[in-house]
Formats: structure tokens, C-alpha cells, sequence
């Protein structure tokens, strides 16, 4: 946490606190998701641990960008890039009787669906998309964010056969 400086608050949730941040010899700009350790005997959250094995296998420019991760006094820091808003806070701040244009719609969506398909394609589920997941950087980029939920598939979690009992088999 020494090359970073916190510089407000910007959210909260079960995970921890999320920080905006300046790295302090580039002066970027920084998202710095402080996880809450429960206790020394539990360890790091499952959560944070899936989201950081994921993203890191997860480069795409609808994906949000996890840059760091860093320990520090019993606290667990993931530093992504920091991108301005979420779709929720976008859409309320829409006056009354007034609607997104078609083609921003038709963007955000194709954006959205790129990144799903690409997390698929590398047979991996979200699991948790809603607007406040959806962050959207100044230049009307939008990005698929909180992989603390998301799941590996594919993979099968145990070994089945075809066997019920050693002199049963199973048949369809």
C-alpha cells in the first residue's frame, strides 16, 4: 500500500470498503477494494480469492482490469483501474421523462454481451450481473465488475460413474 494514496470512499459492501486511489509515482488513478478479513483463522475470503484467480485469466476490454493485489497489516487490498460510475448510478441520474438514446442502449448491450460471451468462452459465469456491476468509464465504455461470485464451469466438481453400488449399474 505504499506506492498508493487513498483519496475518498466511494462505496461499501459485505466484501469490505472500495477506495478511490492515486498510485504515487505514476498518479493513476485507482478502484483499491479493501477485503475484510474476519478473522486470522479463516483467512482470505473465498470470494477474493476466486475473483483474483479469475480475472487474472480474465484480459478483455469489457472486463474490468484487476492491476494489483496487495497485503498489508492483516488486510487485503485488490487495485483495479478506476472507472467513474456504475450503470445504476447512470441511469438514476436520467432526469424523469427522459430515456437513454437507441444507440447508447445498443451499445452499452453489444459491450455488455462481448464481455459475457468472452468470460464464457474462457468457461467462466458471473453470476452476479445488475446495473451496480456494471461500471462505465468516461469514454462510454462500459465493464463487466465483482467477480466475487463468478464460477469456473466445466470442470466437474466430482467424479461420476456409471455404477449407482459395486453391482448396480445404472442404466438409461
Amino acid at each position: 500500500m505504499d506506492d498508493y494514496t487513498k483519496i475518498e470512499k466511494i462505496g461499501e459492501g459485505t466484501y469490505g470498503v472500495v477506495y478511490k486511489g492515486r498510485h504515487k509515482t505514476t498518479g493513476q488513478v485507482v478502484a483499491m477494494k479493501k477485503i475484510r478479513l474476519e478473522s486470522e483463522e479463516e483467512g482470505v475470503p473465498s470470494t477474493a480469492i476466486r475473483e483474483i484467480s479469475l480475472l487474472k485469466e480474465l484480459n478483455h476490454p469489457n472486463i474490468v482490469c484487476l492491476q494489483d493485489v496487495l497485503m498489508q497489516d492483516s488486510r487485503l487490498y485488490l487495485v483495479f483501474e478506476f472507472l467513474s460510475m456504475d450503470l445504476k448510478k447512470y441511469l438514476d441520474s436520467i432526469p424523469s421523462g427522459q430515456y437513454l438514446e437507441r444507440s447508447r442502449v445498443k451499445s452499452y448491450l453489444y459491450q455488455i454481451l462481448q464481455g459475457i460471451v468472452f468470460c464464457h468462452s474462457r468457461r467462466v459465469l458471473h453470476r452476479d450481473l445488475k446495473p451496480q456491476n456494471l461500471l462505465i468509464d468516461d469514454k462510454g465504455v462500459i465493464k463487466l465488475a465483482d467477480f466475487g461470485l463468478a464460477r469456473a464451469f466445466g470442470i466437474p466438481v466430482r467424479v461420476y460413474t456409471h455404477e449407482v453400488s459395486w453391482d448396480t449399474p445404472l442404466w438409461f
